[in-house]
């Protein structure tokens, strides 16, 4: 449940700051493929982020410092992979660009930038050390029934989406 409760928490604040983002710049795009207030990706990236952290803090046998080297290039090539994957699959899928860093200095194709992918790094780091102690404490305490109406709810969503409005 504690993953799933990230996941959750974090597709929907994801959601909100895009759309903020968005909005504050005049952006005619929208957050999210979904019918429902998620964006996956950013569940995905937080719930990777919290697991790859987990392994590295607690297998290797090396200086913190170095585990935090190596947890910062590890996760940015994770989250960077994860946005190029989901890019290209929601373009098969839907037939449609959700977004596009082809006008960043150093982009790879449409879904992939290096300042996109520095940015990451700086959220993840301060996602572990400033979010996580103070969500630990709410997550820890959601019961598992919202858990499992969310569950529902995102999985009547992602049908609906995929049945609706994809062209494959």
């Amino acid at each position: 449940m504690y993953y799933l409760n990230y996941f959750f928490i974090f597709s929907i604040i994801g959601h909100f700051l895009e759309t903020i983002i968005y909005v504050i710049n005049d952006w005619s795009l929208e957050s999210g493929f979904l019918y429902g207030y998620w964006t996956p990706v950013y569940g995905i990236g937080v719930v990777l982020i919290i697991y790859i952290h987990k392994l590295i803090f607690n297998k290797l046998k090396i200086n913190k410092f170095y585990k935090i080297l190596l947890f910062i290039l590890i996760i940015t090539i994770i989250l960077t992979i994860t946005e190029y994957i989901g890019g290209n699959i929601l373009e098969l899928i839907f037939n449609r660009t959700f977004w596009d860093y082809s006008d960043h200095k150093y982009h790879f194709g449409k879904y992939i930038a290096l300042d996109v992918s520095c940015l990451w790094a700086v959220l993840s780091i301060g996602f572990l050390y400033l979010v996580k102690p103070w969500m630990d404490k709410i997550i820890l305490k959601i019961p598992k029934f919202i858990t499992y109406i969310l569950c529902i709810l995102f999985i009547i969503d992602l049908v609906c989406t995929l049945i609706f409005k994809s062209k494959i």
